[in-house]
């Protein structure tokens, strides 16, 4: 059970990169399509300018997400050794603070005491960097995987506002990118509150007026140079 709850935790992380790594796909090669667009109806400009803007942010994304994710895991590395020092130096505070997180959330203190009897005689390092620090260091998420998850998932992101502004008609290819930018910024914000299990509605808005926003100073700056 607990391989199998460490796989999901995994996972989890890996598809939030994912998703965030389209989200960022999408927003980022929108805003510069649509500025392009508003400065030129040369379609090869925009294209040439899309596929840079896809082709740099998917490096900078999975590089990012590399450091990110090894510098989180350095921190919670350095924890545990912390918490293995305090572990064979005085065993008996550590032993108090999980006991006394127990009563704080109102166990009984019977029931606390038992479960930190079990829990610390089971795995006492596990138990008190889960109390102390709120990470479960059996479930390390690997910097590589998340790494790959961003570098797919950007480009895959930004192929959506790419085919939008390229198929559509140059009178209608804004609206018509915005539309499609909007409805799968909709998607990608609902998916990544359901991920980080926060509230969908308040994600969704967030994610369309970062969207809208990006979009909108993009194609201000593309008309100053408009021609």
């Amino acid at each position: 059970m607990a391989k199998k709850k460490t796989s999901l935790a995994r996972r989890i992380n890996i598809l939030r990169a994912s998703v965030m790594g389209a989200n960022d796909g999408i927003i980022s090669v929108a805003g510069i399509v649509i500025g392009v667009a508003a400065a030129t109806s040369n379609s090869y400009a925009i294209l040439i300018a899309g596929l840079s803007g896809a082709l740099a942010g998917t490096i900078s994304m999975a590089m990012g997400e590399y450091i990110s994710v090894s510098g989180q895991k350095d921190s919670q590395r350095m924890a545990l050794i912390e918490e293995k020092e305090r572990l064979d130096e005085d065993y008996q505070s550590e032993y108090d603070f999980v006991k006394k997180k127990y009563l704080d959330q109102g166990i009984a203190p019977a029931l606390a005491t038992q479960a930190t009897n079990e829990l610390m005689a089971k795995d006492a390092l596990g138990t008190v960097v889960l109390e102390r620090h709120g990470f479960n260091p059996h479930e390390f998420t690997s910097p590589y995987a998340a790494a790959i998850a961003s570098m797919i998932s950007f480009p895959l992101g930004s192929i959506l506002p790419m085919v939008a502004v390229m198929i559509t008609p140059a009178a209608t290819r804004i609206w018509a990118t915005v539309v499609a930018v909007l409805i799968a910024l909709c998607i990608t914000g609902y998916a990544a509150a359901v991920l980080g299990d926060a509230e969908r509605g308040k994600s969704v808005v967030r994610n369309v007026v970062a969207g809208l926003l990006t979009m909108a100073v993009t194609f201000a700056i593309g008309q100053l140079f408009a021609r």
